[in-house]
């Protein structure tokens, strides 16, 4: 079987949530590297527009026959991953549609959980658990209906040990990595896989917070075996991986790609 039969996704189109910076926008590349268009949905238009643009204009995409456009979407409320949803299936009405979700819109609030109002509770939910939810419940049935879906789900450390005031970010966390199976218990007998990706620390905008303070980053690099933390690139494989034919016997898992910082 040739490579391009494992891992191409020539033909398929993807939605990345987030797919405007930090490891949704690294995703969304590689995605599109592969040959897929690739819809990246964000709150912020001129990050989009920048994000598509460059995306399209790639050498390596460009020749694999991959492509980006953008959709604007706020997550904070389930109204607008229904309208997201909406959105995406508008776009892709007729031939085309759409066989890989990948949430990567994420909140990070991290007040320590005694002052953790009811507010950043429900807005934390509702981008990082109940949007992916939607867009699943939304987006599934054309999968399971052509017979191929990927879904991907982006999640933390969080949802497996709590440090640095876990609160809410890390309920919601484990909670997303609890969907995914949910999920492949639903739809994987009809060729639409779940699972998701734990990144370990990657100093993205999410993670300003302690991005922002250099003994916290050294300690965390340090945690690992590689001797470093994360970038986005490092998911982009993996993700490429999770979202191609060769995936298909893998789903209801949670990958850990963190330099073996879940591990040390």
């Amino acid at each position: 079987m040739l490579l391009q039969d494992l891992f191409g996704l020539s033909g398929r189109t993807a939605l990345v949530t987030g797919g405007s910076s930090g490891i949704g926008r690294a995703i969304a590349e590689a995605l599109a590297g592969a040959g897929a268009h690739v819809v990246i949905a964000a709150r912020t238009i001129g990050e989009l527009e920048q994000a598509a643009e460059e995306i399209t204009a790639s050498t390596a995409v460009a020749a694999a026959g991959g492509s980006a456009s953008w959709v604007r979407a706020d997550l904070a409320t389930r109204t607008g991953a229904h309208e997201l949803a909406d959105a995406l299936l508008d776009l892709t009405a007729g031939p085309g549609r759409v066989d890989i979700v990948v949430n990567s819109a994420g909140v990070n609030i991290r007040p320590p959980l005694a002052d953790l109002t009811e507010t950043e509770w429900d807005t934390t939910m509702s981008v990082n658990l109940e949007a992916p939810f939607v867009l699943g419940q939304r987006l599934a049935p054309g999968m399971v209906e052509r017979g191929y879906g990927r879904l991907i789900h982006i999640s933390s450390q969080q949802a497996h040990r709590p440090f640095a005031s876990s609160g809410a970010y890390g309920v919601s966390k484990a909670a997303v990595e609890g969907l995914a199976r949910s999920q492949a218990e639903a739809w994987s007998a009809s060729g639409v896989t779940a699972n998701a990706l734990i990144p370990g620390f990657v100093q993205t905008p999410l993670n300003t917070r302690l991005s922002s303070d250099p003994a916290m980053v050294a300690a965390l690099a340090a945690r690992t075996l590689v001797g470093r933390n994360g970038l986005p690139e490092d998911f982009a494989g993996a993700a490429v991986f999770l979202a191609s034919p060769a995936a298909s016997y893998v789903t209801g898992q949670s990958l850990a790609v963190d330099g073996g910082f879940s591990v040390h």
